[in-house]
């Protein structure tokens, strides 16, 4: 069972289609593809986020609270089977500062752990202490917010990192999809776009400031830092669409 964890800050714009073409062009001087991009090409991330029957979780989360966390199950094969490894994630956002933790296991282990209550099985060695604590996060977090599958999203992403610090990362987001129904990642990948054609998602994910000649693009192309959560964005469309 592999884990990672992280502590960064993450800063998002909106991009139409000549913004983005035009930064991107500039980002190669400074910046590699993530191993995800195989020659350059973007890949598809598909997620399910869990929350409560009524949906506090991301209701909170609306609020802008100092502190809120949420859990989601992510894939980056769609549809997946049982024997695929997924990721489920603990992310949490204290102010401004986001941490996410996370624990790789197969879908159904996933499924059993997440609709039954079955813990994995953790196999030893070196990394089996912070397993276990990561575990227990979990589990803690579940015994205080009984949740169920809510929402799917998906979306198609390019992302790189930095040439002379690998901690900054920057990713490009598109076509981010969402479905409130058939919430599963053992579902094919359909539903409504949050985004109009030609629009981006960026994330600017740092653990200090941002790059100089990155500030010095945004401003010289007009972009500009904006409030934007997939799970929100879509929670919203939700609720306005059944009032």
């Amino acid at each position: 069972m592999a884990i990672s964890t992280f502590k960064r800050k993450e800063i998002k714009f909106i991009l139409d289609e000549e913004q983005f073409h035009r930064l991107n062009s500039v980002l190669v001087q400074y910046m590699n593809y993530d191993e995800f991009c195989v020659d350059g090409k973007e890949y598809g991330i598909y997620n399910v986020y869990y929350d409560t029957p009524d949906n506090f979780l991301i209701r909170e989360s609306l609020e802008k609270p100092y502190y809120k966390e949420k859990i989601r199950l992510r894939s980056y094969y769609s549809p997946a089977k049982d024997d695929d490894g997924v990721y489920l994630e603990l992310k949490k956002k204290i102010g401004g500062i986001v941490t996410k933790r996370r624990i790789s296991l197969t879908l159904g282990q996933a499924n059993a752990f997440l609709l039954e209550g079955q813990l994995p099985v953790l196999k030893g060695g070196s990394k089996a202490y912070i397993q276990n604590q990561v575990l227990s996060e979990l589990v803690a977090f579940l015994k205080n917010y009984p949740v169920v599958p809510k929402q799917y999203i998906s979306y198609q992403r390019s992302a790189y990192f930095g040439k002379d610090d690998s901690s900054f990362r920057l990713t490009f987001d598109r076509a981010i999809t969402q479905r409130r129904f058939d919430v599963g990642l053992d579902k094919p990948n359909y539903g409504v776009q949050i985004l109009p054609p030609g629009q981006y998602l960026m994330e600017v994910k740092i653990g200090a400031s941002m790059p100089m000649w990155l500030s010095e693009q945004l401003a010289e192309l007009g972009i500009y830092k904006t409030s934007f959560s997939k799970y929100g964005r879509a929670f919203r469309s939700f609720v306005t669409q059944t009032h």
